[in-house]
């Protein structure tokens, strides 16, 4: 093993030496490598994250892509690169792409009410555009709330309940987070497509992005190779020590919200995704930045979301995000050819708000990314 490395460095070496105008480059990238992986130990000490997956894309390409700590702590089995992450809410951003692809296909119209595609809706919420469900400009009520599903349990009572509900805001005056916007937008989905939603993406993302192993599910479902979720939450029990103890964090995610919320992958496959993207692979380059672009409300202003993705900054040095279950977050920064994906297995880890850190260690100064 350490002849095969001494071996893999002299090449290194020797092709750095053929073509010296890569040396600096590649020396920055090395050194930027070993700064992430340090700010990440650090930061999984300081909030004791069990198990985390870090994936860096620079200019196209995956640069760095590593595993960290446990994956189930209690039987120590280590966090490996086919270890599943549930990103929650970061799903949406598939869904954007989703709809992007069925408008570019003629078969939605992004700017046309929801009513055209569901017969169903409340009158309230017909004239509502596909594009404000995507942007949560709807000024929809919530299915869920911090109980779960709304109407007693089963997520039919769930719909009834929230459409007997009257709107929270008028139609595209505010920003709303939640999750009944992308339980409609999966509805147009199956509607448009004539196959379930998970089959869809399956068929249309991950088989074209190269996602193999990136699959559906939540605490309930039994997913091979997938993470345990851990919180230092106090359940409020008389338990000593019971504020600072680790336990399991047990999450739902109905089926008819997964458009939402339901996506298991890995940093890696996330990632071929992320390039996919961007690339034009999935939808025309056009489409990627009308997605990236903030939905407008009825006074002009700038709402905080675009189709699916989170704006955090619109105007250049862009940045996109996705961010779920305040454990996984990916944030894009176009302008800088610059990715940074995180999963972490920690309920309240919040890699969104260590990734800009990371993205610092890829970008020269005063680049896009540092300002």
């Amino acid at each position: 093993m350490l002849l095969n490395k001494l071996r893999v460095t002299a090449i290194i070496a020797a092709v750095l030496m053929s073509f010296p105008c890569l040396a600096p480059a590649a020396t920055a990238l090395q050194d930027a490598n070993e700064r992430a992986r340090a700010y990440v130990r650090q930061t999984m000490a300081e909030q004791r994250i069990p198990g985390l997956q870090l994936a860096v894309i620079k200019d196209g390409r995956i640069v760095l892509s590593e595993s960290y700590g446990y994956a189930n702590v209690e039987n120590k089995v280590p966090a490996t690169p086919k270890t599943l992450f549930p990103i929650n809410s970061a799903t949406k951003s598939f869904t954007g792409v989703a709809l992007m692809q069925l408008a570019q296909a003629g078969h939605v119209d992004l700017d046309a009410p929801a009513s055209r595609y569901l017969d169903d809706l409340p009158v309230a919420w017909r004239p509502i555009r596909v594009r404000q469900l995507l942007g949560h400009t709807s000024g929809l009520p919530d299915i869920v709330d911090q109980r779960g599903l709304i109407g007693g349990g089963n997520e039919a009572a769930a719909w009834t309940a929230v459409k007997a509900l009257p709107l929270d805001a008028p139609i595209g005056q505010r920003f709303a987070y939640n999750q009944t916007n992308y339980g409609l937008l999966a509805q147009i989905i199956v509607k448009q497509t004539r196959m379930p939603y998970e089959q869809y993406l399956a068929q249309r993302q991950f088989a074209v992005a190269g996602m193999p192993l990136t699959t559906f599910g939540d605490s309930y479902d039994l997913v091979p190779n997938a993470a345990t979720i851990y919180s230092y939450t106090p359940r409020g029990t008389l338990a000593k020590n019971d504020n600072d103890r680790l336990s399991r964090w047990i999450y739902d995610m109905p089926y008819s919200l997964w458009a939402g919320g339901g996506i298991q992958t890995t940093a890696e496959e996330l990632s071929h995704w992320l390039i996919a993207v961007s690339n034009g692979r999935l939808i025309p380059k056009d489409a990627v930045q009308r997605m990236w672009t903030p939905e407008t409300l009825n006074d002009g202003s700038d709402g905080a979301w675009g189709a699916g993705w989170p704006v955090l900054q619109a105007a250049p040095p862009r940045q996109v995000a996705g961010i779920g279950g305040a454990r996984a977050a990916f944030i894009v920064y176009p302008d800088d050819g610059l990715a940074i994906v995180v999963l972490t297995n920690l309920a309240g880890a919040n890699p969104q708000r260590f990734i800009p850190k990371i993205a610092e260690f890829y970008v020269s100064p005063g680049s896009a990314a540092k300002r």
